[in-house]
């Protein structure tokens, strides 16, 4: 397992890139990256499950219920938000010719 200052050194890693990243998208595309980003985060979703999985006491249960409660959460709004935008780019139907 990661433990300590290399897991912290890898968070802090992690945290420059994606900022270098985003800094780096036109202003006009942030929206839709951060709704794809939002349902990508199904990892958390995973990660949170396998945690509630391993849990042995009460506390770590209720952390890891938690947990999957958020970061599901933050998949279904991900879903949900790019599914709106995707409706905004549709043309409609019904308008006159």
């Amino acid at each position: 397992m990661i433990e300590g200052f290399t897991a912290l050194y890898i968070f802090m890693l992690a945290a420059f890139t994606g900022y270098e990243v985003i800094a780096r998208v036109p202003v006009i595309l942030h929206t839709p990256l951060m709704s794809g980003s939002n349902f990508v985060h199904g990892i958390v979703l995973v990660g949170a499950m396998v945690a509630l999985g391993h849990a042995q006491t009460g506390l770590e249960q209720t952390i890891g219920f938690i947990a999957v409660v958020f970061a599901a959460g933050n998949a279904v709004g991900g879903y949900v938000v790019t599914e709106r935008m995707l409706e905004m780019f549709k043309s409609s139907q019904g308008g006159t010719k």
